[in-house]
């Protein structure tokens, strides 16, 4: 009966401390952190579009390419063009990067504004992170942040948080606001910007992330 008791009393305890131990690390990580798995990869999409409307001769470069600052991507038709004003017919680079898409096809007639080639700056990409209304007054410009990103599962990335958005990302919605009899509230979230530091992986835009935000 004693043995039984001492048995008793031994599970308990360790019901007891594995429930403290949990109680205190969900105390330490909301105490600590601010953490979201709502965040993404993202860089800035720099649009390359013709300054006239013609056929393309010539297209110079394919996704995944690198390319200069002023390199000639493309050629167009100088057809009713003066020869002062050649320069025209070119289309070229107007940031150093990667190109991330290309929309053109030699032959096509492409008229100015429309986009031929989209690049990305490797060397800027960002994190953003959408954190939760509730959590938002504890997230600061200048606090470091550790990132997880799914590409690289292993890997771990430090950044820190570059500015915080002025809005929900619901004031920026295109779809209209209910207007019906029914409500239910939802925690609104707001976009984080962080800034990575210098990492050596090629980071491709658009994928997952895991932030966690040092708040003290």
């Amino acid at each position: 009966m004693e043995k039984r008791k001492k048995l008793i009393f031994i599970i308990l305890a360790v019901i007891v401390i594995a429930i403290g131990s949990v109680g205190a690390y969900y105390w330490y990580q909301n105490t600590y952190f601010v953490s979201t798995d709502d965040a993404r990869v993202s860089a800035d999409l720099v649009s390359v579009t013709p300054q006239i409307q013609g056929k393309l001769l010539e297209l110079n470069v394919e996704e995944g390419d690198s390319v200069s600052k002023n390199q000639i991507l493309a050629r167009q038709d100088m057809n009713n063009i003066a020869d002062s004003n050649v320069e025209q017919a070119l289309v070229r680079a107007p940031i150093s990067g990667i190109v991330v898409k290309k929309q053109g096809t030699i032959g096509e007639i492409w008229s100015q504004g429309q986009t031929l080639y989209t690049l990305i700056d490797p060397n800027k990409l960002y994190v953003t992170a959408d954190v939760e209304e509730t959590k938002l007054g504890k997230v600061r410009v200048g606090q470091n942040v550790d990132i997880t990103i799914d590409q690289f599962s292993s890997q771990k990335f430090t950044g820190k948080i570059k500015s915080v958005g002025e809005a929900a990302n619901s004031a920026l919605s295109i779809l209209p606001t209910s207007t019906s009899g029914t409500f239910t509230k939802v925690v609104q979230r707001i976009p984080v910007k962080i800034e990575l530091n210098k990492f050596n992986a090629k980071i491709l835009p658009g994928t997952n992330a895991v932030v966690k935000i040092h708040i003290k």
